[in-house]
């Protein structure tokens, strides 16, 4: 049956497709592994463009030196490519800036998933293509199944091998058009086998890893499944923007309907096993309806439980509201595209199975095109303890609840013994007609205030009154007029109707207020988090608002900097504070990332609720959760807000830190900006006078006429100005390696060399000490700055000489390792302090404040700033034997040029 179409979805359908008329269409040629013929596919299809008079433009099309594919390139026109600079390499990277100032009408931008060289506009390719399509260009690209975000995972653990290049979901997901490229995996093993895939050298150990025939036939059955989910995403959308209630039986899905019997659970494993059997999707719904009796907070807990029994077995789960469960549970189906529905039937007691429609009947009747699946139950015996017929309350407890009751049934008395003595007041003015209107209003007004029960009760008792003091013979239940009977009925029923209408009307306002309140709740908090500016500000607003949505009181467990949760503090006059916290369960919580505690499988025993704080990045801490009555934890529509609630939390918490993050980063690189122009300035000052008190004392130290202790003082101040003057050079180095002021000058050299210039500057400072060197004769030439390596080798045996003892050896060795070269200089001093490994190589660091030695602590810190400007790495480790240190660092060994043959 048609029906009408949401205004507010139309609106949404109009806007959507005006931003696709300025938007560019983005298609993905989509396949299961490198090989299929996805660029081959992609290049084919822009042929077919421009044989129609497109204007096709090839941004970047990697061929991989594939003949085949080159020749599909003829006709199409090439988009020069951007050469970049990088590590003193030169690469050649998609020119975007040169495509949109092209603007063509298609574009072709080859492996979606690429990394973009450092220094570029975007990171990553997909965000270049983003831009394209904002600007209104169509675009063609290709992308593996193991680039998928989601996915990446899942074929790192099939294959062995994680790639690093991933694409986000929404990028593959709001793609206009895939065209999947698939291709048998003994056709693919075979193109491997002829080159056609990769190099020969490459193609036979990718044919020992990657392409094993189970890895490609699990890789192709991912890629089918993706682009199945996509094409069933697309088709539900397409049924929503034209209103479809027909169900299209594209894919098999289940809902089973969760009710509040105690052997419900039964009725999910049925649906578990029914979905395995047909390799189908399952959702398990509750479905809270008027219509239905009332649930009991025992009748909560089996429905949360069995709720959470569904997910666990694969099944996605949901809570809604509707008039009539039959009916919901149609349009539910039919929201999904879900053709089959699995209920639980039992023979209704006595006589209410004659005139009662069961729920599979109509189900049937509501949706003809949904197959119905009953699992058979024991028959109802007695009183369900699940369920209630009051109106639902639902804070109330059992004993609550009677007296609810019971207070109902007085005053459905009271209203029909003051309804009759106002009619008995107005009999004289009033046809009787008119005081049975009396006796309706009654009805109602207990139907809105109590519920079905006492409505039903003053129901009858209004019928009784109106027969037995105003109907003849009066002051008794007997009929003497015929028609006066059917009034009787026709009253009964009406005010039976009247009741009914009332309390569904009642629960449907009831609905909604919560509705509105949970809506508004949520809008207040998120209001109130981003505003805050402290740790202490986000803790308050969570606890005051949880305190008053569910009377509960909090407590929030957040790590230190080793891990471990604290209780964070509360304010004094905090009331929603919880004081007794169990930090081992808060602690298991945190570390596995999973609820505990009351109302859960985990350490039920617990007073609390113990939740995780769950962030984009990471767990940010555990709340503790407490309310005042359990009933607040058993309703699964209160369970999902207090999971948002810890969400929004968390997700606060989590701004606020990067917020903190990124002004630490911000002072950090202003101070360092403000030190090296500090430094800059004071050694370059610094330079002038200390180069002439260096010459005044050596020329000082070398006249005649000077005695032995003038001489000794002079050249103590001229070595103490050659130090101070080193001093200066290694703040100077300092300043203009964080600025960035140094060019490397790279030439092919040899470490030899090199240590032996070290050597030689350092002839004073070594005076008697042994430097032993192990550079064996075939060692490759190295292309680095000589003048900065120098220095790296300098500072790294000055170093050693002020801490090693007077008679240690201290050694220089080098080795050529896996494209590396591997320098280290050995001593044997003290060592590095534990836990000091890294921080030697910041500045101002000094392994030992105590220590007599001279220096500032600059030595290892120019040290890693030249190493890494070449490429390399620099680390600290224990000498052999346990006794001294090591100081190690790389250099990337390139192919040296060959050298010109001897005549």
């Amino acid at each position: 049956m048609p029906t009408r179409p949401n205004p507010d979805d139309l609106l949404d359908r109009v806007m959507r497709d005006e931003d696709r008329q300025t938007r560019g269409r983005l298609k993905i040629f989509f396949g299961s592994s490198a090989g299929v013929g996805k660029t081959y596919a992609m290049l084919a299809a822009a042929q077919n463009l421009q044989e129609q008079g497109e204007q096709v433009l090839a941004g970047i099309v990697e061929t991989h030196g594939r003949a085949d594919t080159e020749a599909m390139l003829d006709g199409i026109e090439r988009l020069p490519l951007r050469s970049t600079q990088y590590r003193d390499r030169t690469l050649h990277e998609f020119d975007l800036d040169a495509a949109l100032e092209r603007k063509p009408t298609v574009i072709l931008v080859d492996e979606l998933a690429h990394s973009n060289v450092p220094g570029s506009r975007h990171a990553k390719r997909w965000q270049d293509i983003e831009e394209l399509l904002h600007a209104g260009i169509h675009v063609y690209t290709t992308v593996n199944v193991q680039h998928i975000e989601s996915l990446n995972d899942v074929v790192g653990q099939i294959t062995g091998i994680r790639v690093h290049e991933t694409i986000p979901d929404h990028v593959f997901d709001q793609a206009d058009e895939v065209t999947l490229v698939d291709l048998p995996p003994d056709e693919l093993l075979q193109r491997l086998k002829e080159g056609k895939v990769y190099l020969p050298q490459q193609a036979e150990k990718a044919g020992r890893n990657f392409f094993r025939k189970g890895n490609l036939l699990a890789l192709r059955e991912i890629a089918l499944r993706r682009t199945a989910d996509r094409v069933d995403a697309d088709m539900r959308e397409y049924r929503a923007d034209r209103s479809i209630v027909q169900l299209w039986q594209t894919k098999e899905r289940i809902v089973v309907a969760i009710g509040a019997r105690a052997d419900e659970d039964k009725l999910v494993r049925a649906a578990a096993r029914l979905a395995a059997k047909l390799q189908a999707d399952w959702l398990a719904v509750h479905v809270d309806a008027p219509s239905w009796p009332r649930v009991t907070l025992a009748g909560r807990e089996r429905i949360l439980r069995n709720l959470k029994l569904a997910q666990s077995l694969g099944a996605e789960t949901a809570s809604i509201t509707g008039e009539d469960v039959a009916q919901a549970l149609v349009q539910f189906a039919r929201s999904r595209n879900a053709g089959k529905l699995v209920i639980g039937q039992s023979h209704g007691r006595g006589w209410t199975r004659w005139w009662r429609k069961n729920l599979a009947a109509r189900i049937a009747a509501n949706g003809q095109d949904i197959d119905v699946y009953t699992v058979a139950r024991p028959a109802e015996s007695g009183r369900d303890d699940s369920v209630r017929t009051p109106v639902e309350e639902s804070r109330d407890d059992g004993g609550r609840l009677r007296r609810h009751r019971r207070r109902g049934y007085l005053w459905a008395t009271v209203s029909c013994a003051v309804t009759t003595a106002m009619a008995w007041w107005l009999i004289a003015y009033l046809h009787p007609a008119n005081v049975i209107m009396l006796y309706l209003v009654g009805v109602m007004i207990v139907a809105v205030r109590y519920g079905r029960s006492a409505s039903a009760l003053a129901s009858v008792m209004s019928v009784l009154a109106f027969d037995f003091f105003f109907v003849a013979p009066r002051f008794s239940i007997s009929v003497s007029d015929a028609q006066y009977l059917i009034t009787l009925l026709v009253m009964l029923a009406v005010s039976l109707f009247i009741s009914s209408l009332a309390s569904r009307m009642r629960h449907q306002a009831n609905v909604a207020m919560l509705r509105e309140a949970r809506a508004g709740n949520l809008y207040m908090l998120g209001k109130e988090l981003a505003a805050v500016l402290t740790l202490e500000q986000i803790l308050e607003i969570g606890r005051r608002h949880l305190g008053a949505v569910f009377g509960a009181k909090t407590a929030f467990c957040l790590p230190d900097s080793g891990e471990n949760v604290r209780v964070a503090a509360p304010e004094e006059h905090d009331t929603h504070a919880l004081q007794d916290i169990d930090l081992g369960v808060a602690q298991w919580v945190y570390d596995n990332d999973q609820a505990a505690g009351r109302g859960t499988a985990t350490l039920p025993a617990a007073q609390a609720l113990y939740l995780p704080l769950n962030a984009t990045m990471r767990t940010r801490g555990v709340l503790a959760f407490v309310a005042e009555d359990p009933l607040q934890l058993a309703l699964p529509e209160n369970r999902q807000m207090l999971e948002i609630f810890c969400s929004q939390i968390a997700m606060a918490i989590e701004r606020l830190h990067y917020a903190e993050v990124a002004q630490d980063a911000l002072v950090t690189m202003e101070s360092e900006r403000l030190r090296n122009s500090l430094l800059s300035a004071i050694s370059h000052d610094l330079r002038t006078p200390l180069t002439s008190l260096v010459g005044s004392a050596e020329a000082l130290a070398r006249q005649p006429s000077l005695g032995a202790d003038e001489r000794e003082m002079a050249v103590t101040i001229s070595e103490q100005s050659q130090r101070m003057s080193g001093l200066v050079e290694n703040l100077l180095d300092m300043a203009r390696l964080q600025s960035g002021g140094i060019t490397l000058n790279r030439q092919w050299n040899s470490i030899e060399e090199v240590v032996g210039t070290a050597l030689r500057l350092l002839n004073k400072t070594l005076g008697e000490r042994r430097v032993e060197t192990h550079l064996p004769a075939d060692l490759p030439l190295v292309r680095f700055d000589a003048v900065l390596i120098e220095r790296v080798f300098a500072n790294l045996i000055e170093n050693a000489v002020k801490y090693a003892p007077a008679g240690e050896i201290i050694v220089v060795d080098a080795k050529a390792n896996a494209g590396l070269m591997e320098i280290s200089v050995i001593d044997r001093g003290p060592g590095f302090p534990a836990g000091m490994e890294e921080r030697a190589f910041e500045k101002f660091t000094r392994g030992d404040t105590e220590s007599s030695t001279p220096g500032v602590g600059l030595g290892l810190a120019i040290c890693r700033a030249i190493v890494d400007a070449h490429g390399g790495t620099i680390r600290a480790l224990p000498a052999d034997g346990g006794r001294g240190a090591r100081v190690c660092f790389t250099l990337p060994l390139d192919k040296p040029p060959a050298l010109p043959e001897e005549e």
